[in-house]
């Protein structure tokens, strides 16, 4: 007996002093199981506070395999309600190991309540967000998405995640065999922290009339796709951002979504005739030639091996720099490159921002393409002038317009303003330095050069009624260069021209019933311009400086006979 009680008491004496901690856990660990609660992700506003992407609760329900008595009893009865296969589900609840499972997420709350109304031992639920967008596919690809966990996996979403996710927080309580919890016990909670609100730059309204307008014409024209921005001169930031998607089958022309590029920022083309802006710039730049600077202009040039031609065979002809523009002539852009030279040309090209990416710095975002100076080859000072050898984004390309339109300085484009933590308070997004690209006097001069493009040139359908508009169409064709010819048709330009506010570029991939950005991406830059200046209440250009009036200028004016279009 002496014996036996000697032995019970140290028995009694290792399990209490020695062991007691190691099995105080384990008791712990069978009645409390943490669960991790989930963040709320920050929300997503244009610039007006309109909201483009919230979070809202919604109920999970989620098993835990070491309360669960009978797994087949169980998934027979939730199964249907959940609307899962029940033998998959018997053999996943029966799991006595697993104290967390998630078996269906963030489900409607009607469904939610018939399952914990049965009571059923080991199924419980949680409170989980999930993404929504209230304008749809409203600015889709720029806004991106985000994965089960709420992760960004595209867009904004993805760039700014970190920002928009939170913190998790945690549950710790204690909970009887059943999974419920037991009053009056232990309970630990760390609140999830909120994540921060993102404003935007863009204008949902603008947005949506951009869309709308692009995608009309992009169904009009049979294109493959079609992109567009808009931006404010005076601050750069970019006030509506389109993609749109090309009919394909029975499935009509439409606004992307949220799994396609951006492609304003990630695709790359050649720009074309809008690139003689540079050209011309960086000549009146350098003084070799002024607006009076007449040149002798040919059909057409031989360089590097290579011929290069107008679109239309000519006599020599005399013409000067806003000739050369308005006609946009490939021979005489290429004459005047042929006085800045070939290194001046390129590093003009950079100081624009040609190859490199903006400070948006979107995920995927290309750099464009130019190649190194000591690698070009002869024929590059035939091509590179007139927007061939060299490839850029269509952001890339509106800012050279918008660098024209502020006075030769660059502005760079953000897309974010501000940040709103989750107290409220607001914190503005500092806006890129700018700098001076080229002189106030060369951008007045190329102002007055662009305008005339649109008064009487081959950017006719750009005009806006009562506004004076500047810009220059781009007619590139796409890679192999053989027939049948596919092409890339732009326009970019700025109005009012002579107090600029906004600045836009259209482009079109590969339209089929026209080709000439003049006759195909212009009347779009003409409609979301017009929409743009009248929502903003920029004033009417006065007296004649608005140029002559196109009734065609607000519609697409296309033809089913267009000739072959110039570059």
């Amino acid at each position: 007996m002496m014996l036996a009680l000697a032995g019970l008491t140290a028995r009694l004496v290792d399990l209490q002093a020695v062991g007691g901690a190691k099995y105080d856990t384990l008791a712990r660990n069978q009645l409390i199981h943490p669960i991790t609660l989930s963040a709320t992700r920050g929300s997503i506003f244009d610039r007006n506070g309109h909201e483009l992407a919230l979070s809202v609760p919604r109920p999970t329900i989620f098993a835990d395999g070491g309360l669960i008595r009978d797994p087949a009893k169980t998934a027979a009865a939730i199964g249907p309600i959940l609307g899962l296969p029940v033998p998959q589900l018997t053999e996943d609840l029966n799991r006595p190991s697993v104290h967390f499972m998630y078996l269906a997420r963030r489900i409607s709350p009607s469904v939610a309540k018939r399952v914990t109304g049965l009571g059923l031992p080991g199924i419980a639920q949680i409170t989980e967000s999930q993404r929504v967008y209230p304008a749809g596919s409203l600015a889709a690809p720029v806004l991106g998405f985000v994965g089960s966990e709420n992760q960004g996996l595209g867009g904004l979403e993805q760039k700014y995640t970190d920002v928009l996710a939170g913190t998790p927080g945690s549950l710790e309580a204690e909970r009887d065999p059943t999974g419920r919890e037991i009053p009056a016990t232990e309970r630990r909670m760390v609140p999830a922290e909120r994540g921060d609100d993102l404003v935007l730059t863009l204008d949902q309204s603008l947005q949506y009339v951009a869309e709308q307008r692009l995608t009309d014409e992009v169904a009009a024209v049979g294109a493959k796709a079609g992109m567009a921005v808009i931006v404010d001169v005076h601050t750069g930031d970019v006030v509506a951002m389109v993609n749109v998607n090309g009919a394909v089958g029975n499935r009509p022309a439409m606004p992307a979504t949220s799994r396609n590029r951006n492609r304003p920022l990630t695709d790359i083309y050649e720009p074309g005739s809008t690139a003689k802006v540079i050209t011309a710039s960086s000549a009146l730049e350098s003084g070799k030639i002024s607006t009076d600077t007449h040149f002798s202009v040919p059909s057409e040039v031989k360089l590097g091996g290579q011929v290069f031609a107008d679109d239309e065979t000519h006599d020599v002809a005399n013409w000067t720099v806003l000739d050369i523009l308005t006609r946009s002539s490939n021979v005489g852009a290429i004459k005047i490159a042929a006085l800045v030279g070939r290194t001046n040309l390129d590093r003009a090209m950079r100081n624009f921002g040609f190859g490199a990416r903006t400070p948006i710095q979107f995920p995927g975002e290309a750099s464009g393409l130019l190649q190194a100076p000591s690698n070009y080859d002869p024929a590059i000072m035939g091509s590179m002038p007139i927007g061939y050898g060299i490839a850029t984004t269509a952001m890339q390309t509106l800012d050279v317009f918008t660098t024209v339109a502020s006075g030769g300085m660059n502005r760079p484009p953000r897309l974010v303003s501000a940040l709103i933590d989750a107290n409220g308070h607001r914190t503005s997004m500092p806006a890129p330095a700018s700098r001076r690209v080229i002189s106030r006097a060369t951008a007045a001069s190329m102002r007055k050069i662009l305008q005339s493009v649109v008064m009487s040139g081959t950017g006719k359908r750009a005009a806006i009624d009562g506004y004076s508009v500047a810009g220059k169409t781009g007619t590139s064709r796409k890679p192999p260069y053989e027939p049948p010819y596919h092409y890339m048709a732009s326009f970019a330009g700025f109005a009012p021209a002579e107090s600029p506010r906004f600045a836009a570029v259209v482009v079109l991939d590969d339209p089929q019933n026209a080709t000439h950005g003049g006759e195909v991406a212009a009347p779009v830059f003409s409609a979301i311009m017009q929409y743009a200046l009248h929502l903003y209440h920029v004033p009417a250009t006065e007296g004649d400086a608005a140029g002559a009036t196109q009734s065609t200028a607000a519609g697409r004016g296309l033809t089913s006979n267009v000739s072959a279009p110039a570059p």
